[in-house]
This record gives structure tokens, sequence and C-alpha cells, in this order.
């Protein structure tokens, strides 16, 4: 994986940094554009309906704007750096509330695992999109000025994220982790607050597992997602949607397992997703029924094994892209993450988990200060 750029964004304040990600990312940042824009083309046509993408992704910044107005003058960086206009930065940010509004059907997508333990929590997750966006991530490293209210209160941190996009998958130098599934919600559209700037927002201000349930459980957001907080000693899924949001706690073997369809009973009623895609469930089984009466993930090859599950094994959470098939059918599991806050590990493996092994795993280190 060591032919990704793994950029260390260091300027203090947003717009600073935001410059920086821009011109540190820009050739990526295009590449990535093209693919999504075609994207947003092909879902759109797929249900019948059309896009106003600049007008979409310019009410998110709006949106961004009056919950983290730091965020917005960021992606404004982003756009001065790469020299593109800020609408295409904010539509990558917001790319999930854009092929929410375009009525996007997925096969497949992301699958988690955590244990939360006396002695030690470990948490993981199989990351599944368009296998064209199989080259549209990165690693990425940020310390910015911590405690300074007009950056947001940037804790340093580390994951990985698509080209453009301010945060995704990580964790922070707090101990805080996020990792991150698709919902759907019959409810679901755009111009509200992307859910990958509330996962920034997560791990550059959250000091604390309260911290992250409170940053998370207050956004104003137009589309569904559950992003599963991780520290040392505490785990809880917060699944958010237009309806409202709700946290969901870990089994009584210390066990959290989520693939994408809502597990609180209220949000639930409003489920879009898995009526449409209903082998959510059948991933959910199957992993339950891997970990159950296990006690924790051993470490990255523990990790993986459990989550090779292919299609004979009666799911498919490692998820390969057949050789044909138009844009936005294409699935597949582009990367395998895991984390283990107590140990300020973050390990990232490019690929599905059925091709890990000792050798494939990056080891990514929060920044220090």
């Amino acid at each position: 994986m060591n032919h990704r750029p793994h950029p260390l964004l260091e300027e203090t304040g947003p717009r600073a940094r935001g410059r920086e990600r821009g011109r540190r990312t820009a050739a990526g940042m295009a590449r990535t554009w093209r693919t999504y824009a075609d994207l947003f083309d092909a879902t759109a046509a797929t249900g019948g309906r059309s896009l106003d993408v600049p007008a979409l992704a310019l009410a998110s910044v709006a949106a961004t704007r009056a919950w983290a107005p730091d965020l917005a003058e960021e992606m404004e960086g982003v756009a001065e750096g790469a020299g593109v206009p800020l609408w295409v930065v904010a539509a990558l940010n917001a790319r999930t509330e854009i092929l929410s509004e375009a009525a996007a059907v997925r096969a497949g997508e992301c699958s988690t695992l955590v244990h939360v333990g006396t002695s030690r929590t470990v948490g993981g997750q199989s990351w599944d999109w368009h296998e064209e966006l199989a080259g549209g991530w990165h690693p990425q490293s940020v310390r910015g000025a911590a405690g300074d209210p007009a950056d947001g209160g940037t804790l340093a941190f580390t994951g990985i994220t698509e080209y453009g996009i301010l945060g995704k998958i990580g964790l922070n130098e707090a101990g805080v982790g996020v990792l991150f599934n698709i919902l759907g919600h019959t409810g679901d559209g755009a111009g509200g607050v992307p859910v990958h700037l509330v996962a920034r927002r997560v791990l550059g201000s959250a000091t604390s597992f309260d911290d992250a349930i409170d940053v998370i459980t207050g956004v104003p957001v137009s589309a569904s997602t559950v992003m599963t907080v991780v520290t040392a000693d505490r785990v809880a899924s917060v699944e958010v949607s237009p309806a409202g949001a709700a946290v969901v706690r870990p089994d009584a073997g210390g066990w959290l397992v989520r693939t994408n369809h809502f597990q609180d009973p209220v949000l639930a009623a409003g489920e879009h997703r898995g009526r449409l895609e209903p082998e959510t469930y059948d991933r959910l089984r199957v992993l339950g029924e891997r970990v159950r009466g296990r006690d924790g993930i051993g470490g990255p090859g523990d990790l993986a094994a459990l989550l090779t599950v292919h299609p004979g094994d009666g799911a498919e959470v490692c998820c390969h892209a057949p050789a044909g098939g138009r844009l936005g059918t294409r699935w597949a599991t582009l990367a395998t993450v895991l984390v283990e806050p107590a140990a300020g590990l973050f390990q990232v493996h490019d690929g599905g988990p059925c091709t890990a092994g000792p050798g494939t795993w990056e080891t990514l280190a929060v920044p220090a200060r």
C-alpha cells in the first residue's frame, strides 16, 4: 500500500490546512471527481431522476457552515489549493447525500465488528465501495491547532479518507476511533450536513467517548449512516438519519456487529436500504454466528479471518467486483481496517480481508505533537 500518498497535514487554521490538502492531492482529487461525476449521472439515470449537483453540493456547504463554520472554511481552502470550484469539493464530501437524492441502489457495503473487553477492545471493518474508486482513497494524518476555537479544536488524528473528503474512518490522539457504515432511510436526501464531515468533526474534536456521542447525535443530517465509536473501554454505534439519532450498545458478550440496516426499532420503521437489499441481514447473521462465544479479536489476522465471508458462506462480506457490468454495479471491498484505541493502533490493508496477510497491513501512527 506504500504507493498511496499519505499526506501529513500540519497547517494551522482550517483554510490553510484545506489549501495544503488541495495542493497535495489535486491530481487524485481530479481523477476521483471524474468518477463521481459519472456515478452521479449513472445513478440518477437509473432512478429516472435528474440532479443539479452544484446546487445540492452548495446546499450542503450552507448546512455545514451553520453547524461547523471551520469545516466549511476548510472545504473552501481545499478548492483553492486544488484550483477547482467549491461545489466540486462539497460534492465529494456530500457524495452520500447526493447519491441518496439520486435514489441509488447499493448491492453490498461495509461490515463492522467490535469487541469491548476488560483487557482489550479491538474493532475493524471492511469498506466496500465501487470498484472504479479503488484508487480514490488514501491514508491521512492531520495535526492542527488543538484548543484553537477558530480551528474547531483540531486534535491530531490518522485514518483513511477519499480524495477531497476531510475525514472518514480513523483514530485520534485522545483514543477515540470512528468506523463507518452507510444506512438508508425513506427520508434520505441531500442538503444537510454531510455524514463524512460528522466523522471528521468527531476525529478532530472528541476527547472522550461521551464527546463523540454528543457530536454525532446533535447534527442536522439529511442522509443516514451509522458511526461506531470505539475507545479503550467503550463502544457504541450511533445511527443518524433525517428522522433522528439513536445509540446502539454492544450485546451481553461485548460484541457490536454492524452491517447496513437500522437496529434501533424506532428508526427501523423508516428502513429503506434493507428493504431493497436484504443481504445486509444475511451479513449480520453470518458475522453474529462467527463471533458468538468468542472472547475478542486477536489482531489483524483474526479480524481478516472473521470478515472473509464469501457467497458460499451464506453472505458476502468480502466483496469482489464482477468482470463486467456498468458503473454503479461493480462492488468490491476496497480496504480492511483495524483499530485498537488503547494501543493507539490503526492498521489498514489495501483490499479485501481474503487477500490480507502478515506483510500487507500498514500501521498508521497518530502524529505526535
